[in-house]
């Protein structure tokens, strides 16, 4: 770490992740699960801790198109929890489940696109990504070939970015949730000699013509249900707009409300498709960590999780 180790974390014991499932499944209310490991080998590992009755919060792809397991954005699609019970009786367990968030390449321009898709029915979106070094896990010092340089390729990336928001703009079914047919979304996604931040260049085409001062609105004004319940982690502001031209800036902006929050900026009008914006979104804060600890404070207040005592 670039900073000393907190005081706090010291003295606590690191147990093993696979080796120590028991041990750790009976000490915790809930886990956060982060790794890198061959799918097959981590969707045991995650089932293994959920059969334990011990919900486990995932960052991984593993789980993301198992049809019972939620894929959450807390503000957009908070009633996906309800397809946890299908998969608690699939799992057997009473209290033990997986819940996702998605990639973290679509966390700035779904969140914009969404409710822009409510009022003017969004039919296709294009989204050129270009996203910061932490999100292969490196550094500039652990990835110096990044360094004024480009890499027009993440493998994998440009699939989930097209595929996981139909999951997200699905609907719970009794088999489980059903993905969306549409809008239909397209992306690229390059890697950029940035540390922290995903930016996106969108452009959006709707069945309704929208309105750039009512858009402009629409996005000050959306609140998901993170903001109505007030939860610890969630931002005050969800989308903020900048008027400036020169804005978002990742150095900038990146950190906005703890960076939890997305930045928008030069919307204008489009010659081939209706609108288009940039967007931006801490991939590591609400990309990443931050946005699985703000689903694991929703499921806490939506009963989901609950304290071992209380089991």
């Amino acid at each position: 770490m670039p900073v000393p180790m907190p005081e706090k974390v010291k003295g606590m014991i690191l147990l093993d992740g696979e080796k120590d499932i028991e041990a750790l499944a009976e000490r915790v209310d809930l886990v956060f699960c982060a790794v890198d490991m061959e799918k097959e080998r981590l969707r045991a590992l995650e089932e293994a801790y959920a059969k334990r009755e011990c919900p486990v919060m995932s960052n991984n792809s593993a789980h993301r198109w198992t049809p019972d397991v939620p894929m959450i954005i807390p503000e957009l699609n908070p009633e996906h929890a309800e397809v946890i019970r299908r998969q608690r009786r699939r799992l057997g367990t009473e209290n033990g489940f997986i819940a996702t968030k998605s990639n973290c390449s679509l966390q700035s321009y779904l969140p914009a696109l969404w409710p822009l898709h409510r009022r003017y029915g969004l039919t296709k979106a294009l989204a050129c990504t270009y996203q910061a070094i932490s999100g292969a896990g490196k550094t500039f010092a652990t990835w110096p070939e990044m360094l004024d340089n480009v890499q027009p390729l993440i493998k994998g990336e440009e699939e989930k970015s097209e595929r996981e928001p139909l999951k997200i703009w699905g609907a719970v079914t009794d088999e489980g949730i059903m993905p969306a047919a549409g809008p239909s979304i397209t992306a690229q996604c390059l890697r950029v000699p940035v540390s922290d931040g995903h930016m996106a260049a969108v452009f959006a085409a709707f069945e309704r013509q929208p309105d750039l001062g009512e858009i402009r609105q629409i996005w000050a004004d959306f609140a998901g249900l993170p903001q109505k319940l007030g939860l610890p982690s969630a931002p005050k502001q969800f989308l903020r707009y900048f008027s400036e031209e020169d804005r978002p800036q990742t150095r900038l902006d990146r950190e906005l409300e703890g960076g939890m929050a997305v930045s928008i900026g030069r919307l204008r009008p489009d010659s081939q498709y209706d609108i288009k914006f940039v967007c931006l979104s801490h991939n590591t804060l609400r990309g990443a960590a931050g946005g699985n600890v703000l689903m694991a404070e929703l499921l806490c207040h939506q009963g989901y999780i609950r304290r071992r005592a209380e089991n």
